[in-house]
């Protein structure tokens, strides 16, 4: 590694670590509200960070609109940097939930490869904000049997608007999420490096939710928001706080 890249990588790292620490001065861990207390909800999600390039720019977007998300991470993209922009999520009162190790398809695993995955990302996600994530959502949104009697979480899906294909522009990334909307959705975006089309499509979609009066929560807050009790062990996906999606 040449001394350029290592003086950007601390510089980027020190600039992380700061917001990190601005922001855990303000924690802004949400506490949840009696239920009536909510109206319109929706959680706003994204999968595939945490990193240094995509996943600031969507926290920026988060902190000028006001709102929290919910980041469902890959275990092998927590380094010494990208847990500092994590650091910042959880102080901005957002949830950090599982996404996998390396997401493979689980659906080719044995129930032990697949522990091993979810294990080691709540292990480095409890190590750098310290608290174990509570949601798993599924690479690929690929599940079977094995996969449920292995995960002890709760199975997120949601609706999304392809976001992770390139040739999906801004103002059709908009559309898809506006004309999903609902009461206790599930908004599936991603945080992946380069990916500045969503980040863009925030000041979008994120105004125009709040003109139709939706507030947005994070996937915790959701579920408690629309009573609805989750069982880690039953077998279904959620992609709204309301429907459920039976597997098999």
């Amino acid at each position: 590694m040449g001394v350029g890249c290592g003086t950007g990588e601390n510089s980027s790292l020190e600039k992380e670590s700061s917001k990190a620490e601005d922001s855990s001065s303000q924690n802004k861990r949400r506490q949840l509200r009696d239920k009536s207390d909510y109206g319109k909800v929706i959680a706003l999600t994204f999968d595939d960070g945490p990193n240094t390039d995509t996943t600031p720019l969507v926290l920026d977007k988060l902190e000028e609109h006001g709102i929290v998300a919910s980041f469902f991470v890959i275990g092998n993209n927590i380094t010494d940097e990208s847990a500092e922009v994590m650091k910042r999520a959880y102080n901005m009162g957002c949830d950090i939930e599982n996404h996998s190790q390396s997401h493979p398809d689980m659906t080719k695993m044995t129930a032990e490869e697949i522990k091993a995955e979810i294990d080691f990302t709540s292990d480095k996600v409890e190590e750098a904000v310290g608290e174990r994530p509570q949601f798993f959502r599924p690479p690929y949104i690929a599940v079977n049997q094995t996969m449920f009697d292995a995960v002890d979480m709760p199975f997120i899906c949601g609706y999304g608007a392809e976001d992770y294909n390139n040739a999906i522009g801004v103002e059709e990334r908009v559309e898809k999420v506006l004309a999903q909307a609902r009461d206790g959705g599930i908004i599936l975006l991603h945080d992946m490096n380069g990916n500045v089309q969503t980040v863009a499509a925030l000041d979008k979609i994120i105004p125009a939710l709040k003109e139709q009066g939706y507030e947005f929560v994070t996937i915790t807050e959701l579920f408690h928001a629309k009573g609805v009790a989750i069982d880690p062990d039953s077998e279904i996906i959620y992609s709204y706080a309301e429907q459920t999606e039976m597997y098999g």
